[in-house]
C-alpha cells in the first residue's frame, strides 16, 4: 500500500485531491503535504526491527511510535494513548510542530526499574515496553543517529496527601515517620506512569483469540483507524489509542521484587466518581484509601507497598454507560438490589464487566514482583489473573465493613455472591432480592 496517496472523494462536497480543503490549512510549519496519508508508514525504509522479549534492549530494538519521521516508524499507532488526538488538535492548531522533538534531558527515572528475569520471560511482559523508562540511555546511539524515541513510562517521586490518610494521622492509625510518612500527612511515593505497548501475537494468546482475529476485530471496532492492523502483518506492535496505568510505590522500588520482603498490594481499576468526587453508590474511594493506608503501614513494618491505578472507568465500559445503568438500577420494579446488580449492567453494554484483567499482570512481573504477601481486593478476576501469572498471593485483605457506604451495600452484596473474597457470611438468595440503594429522588 503506498505511503501517501491525493484525497479522493465521490462526495460533491468534498474538495478535489489537488485543491485546497474546504476547511482551513493547517499553519505551513505543521505539515509539508495537502496530501492525505492513508497509511502511517513510509514503505518501512530506515525502520529498525523489534524482537519482543530479547534479553537487552539492542536486541529488542527501539519502539519508534513517532510521525516525524515516517520511514522510521516500526509500529502500528502512536505515542501517548488517548491523548494522541489533543496532540492531532495542536498540530491542526498550530500550537504545535508536527517535527517537534522532545528533549529528553534531565527526565531519566528518579528510581532504575529492573531489568528482571521477567522482562524476558516468554509471555510474561506483552502490553508495555520494559525498556520504555530508560530509552535516552539504553537506545543512545539510534537517537543520536535520528531516531525520534520517545518514552512510554516515566518514573518520579511525589507527595500524596489525602483526607483519609490525614485522619488516619489524626486518629492514631498511622504513626509520622519522616520517612514514609510525614507529620503532615504526606505520604512519601515513587510514581510511575505507564502508556501501553501491545505486542499483538502474545496479547491474542492471552485472550484465546487468533491474531488474525485480534487484527480484524481492532481495525473493525476503532472504525478503521488503523488499516495497518490488516495491511501490515509484519508489524506486531500496537500503540493503542486508550489510558494507561499509574503505579505509587510506598518504600523501595527494588524491594518489590525481593520475596522475603512483605509487599503490601493493591490492583485498582478507576472510578473516577468516587476516587475524586466521593461518591457513595461503589466501595472504589474507601477502598483504595484503605489499601493507601495499609501500604504506608506496611513500608513502615520494613516492607514495601504498592497500588496500580488502571484507567478502566466503568469497568472499561466508560462513565456514559455507567451512568446510564445506576439510572436504571435506581427506575427499576423492587429498587436497586443485589440481585439484579451485574443484570442491569448486562441490559445496558451487552457485558457485564470490559476490564478483563488478562493484560494487568504485566505491570507487576515489570516491577520484578514474584509474591504479594498482603493483596488488598476482594475482586476473584484479579486474583485469578495475579495467580495465574505465577505470582503467589499469601493473603487477602477485603475492605472493613465500616467503610462501605451505605449506597454501596448493594455491589458489594451481589459481588461477594458472585465469588468475591470475604472472611465473613456470603448473602443468600433471599437477601439479594432486598432493596438496599437510594432512590434516585433521596
Amino acid at each position: 500500500m503506498p505511503a501517501e496517496v491525493a484525497a479522493k472523494s465521490s462526495d460533491p462536497l468534498a474538495a478535489p485531491a489537488t485543491a485546497t480543503p474546504v476547511a482551513p490549512a493547517a499553519p505551513a510549519s505543521t505539515s509539508t503535504s495537502q496530501h492525505i496519508r492513508l497509511t502511517s508508514h513510509a514503505g518501512g525504509f530506515g525502520a529498525l526491527p523489534i524482537h519482543w522479549g530479547a534479553a537487552t534492549p539492542a536486541e529488542r530494538g527501539p519502539v519508534v511510535g513517532t510521525t516525524t519521521k515516517r520511514s522510521h516508524r516500526n509500529v502500528i499507532g502512536t505515542h501517548s494513548g488517548s491523548y494522541s488526538v489533543y496532540r492531532a488538535l495542536a498540530i491542526a492548531s498550530g500550537a504545535l510542530s508536527a517535527k517537534h522533538k522532545a528533549d529528553l534531558t534531565n527526565t531519566s527515572p528518579t528510581d532504575i526499574i529492573g531489568p528482571y528475569p521477567q522482562w524476558s520471560e516468554p509471555g510474561r511482559i506483552v502490553a508495555m515496553d520494559p525498556w520504555g523508562a530508560t530509552v535516552a540511555d539504553v537506545f543512545a546511539n539510534e537517537l543520536a543517529a535520528g531516531y525520534d524515541i520517545r518514552p512510554t513510562i516515566a518514573v518520579t517521586q511525589a507527595h500524596v496527601i489525602l483526607p483519609e490518610v490525614i485522619e488516619a494521622l489524626q486518629s492514631g492509625r498511622l504513626k509520622a515517620d519522616g520517612k514514609y510518612l510525614t507529620a503532615g500527612g504526606a505520604a512519601m511515593v515513587t510514581k510511575v506512569a505507564v502508556e501501553p505497548v501491545w505486542y499483538l501475537p502474545e496479547v491474542a494468546r492471552r485472550f484465546g483469540c487468533s491474531e488474525t482475529d485480534l487484527r480484524r476485530v481492532l481495525f473493525e471496532e476503532t472504525g478503521g483507524m488503523y488499516p495497518e492492523l490488516v495491511t501490515r502483518s509484519d508489524l506486531e506492535v500496537f500503540l493503542p489509542p486508550i489510558g494507561g496505568l499509574t503505579a505509587y510505590i510506598f518504600g523501595k522500588p527494588r524491594d518489590l521484587a525481593n520475596p522475603e520482603i512483605e509487599l503490601t498490594a493493591r490492583v485498582h481499576d478507576e472510578c473516577n466518581g468516587s476516587d475524586v468526587f466521593g461518591s457513595d453508590i461503589c466501595t472504589c474511594r474507601p477502598y483504595l484509601t484503605h489499601a493507601i493506608e495499609e501500604c504506608i503501614q506496611g513500608a513502615q513494618r520494613g516492607g514495601v507497598g504498592l497500588v496500580s491505578y488502571f484507567r478502566k472507568e466503568g469497568r472499561a465500559l466508560g462513565e456514559v454507560t455507567k451512568f446510564l445503568v445506576y439510572n436504571a438500577r435506581k427506575r427499576q420494579v423492587g429498587g436497586d438490589t443485589a440481585e439484579q446488580y451485574f443484570n442491569r449492567t448486562e441490559c445496558v453494554a451487552g457485558v457485564q464487566d470490559m476490564r478483563f484483567q488478562e493484560l494487568m499482570p504485566d505491570v507487576l512481573n515489570w516491577l520484578g514482583i514474584r509474591k504479594i504477601h498482603r493483596l488488598v481486593s476482594m475482586s476473584n478476576m484479579k486474583y485469578d489473573a495475579i495467580t495465574r501469572a505465577g505470582i503467589e498471593v499469601v493473603q487477602r485483605v477485603n475492605i472493613p465493613d465500616h467503610m462501605i457506604p451505605a449506597d454501596a451495600q448493594v455491589e458489594m452484596d451481589a459481588k461477594m455472591a458472585a465469588g468475591y473474597f470475604t472472611p465473613g457470611a456470603v448473602p443468600d438468595a433471599e437477601e439479594l432480592k432486598k432493596a438496599k440503594g437510594r432512590g434516585l429522588d433521596v
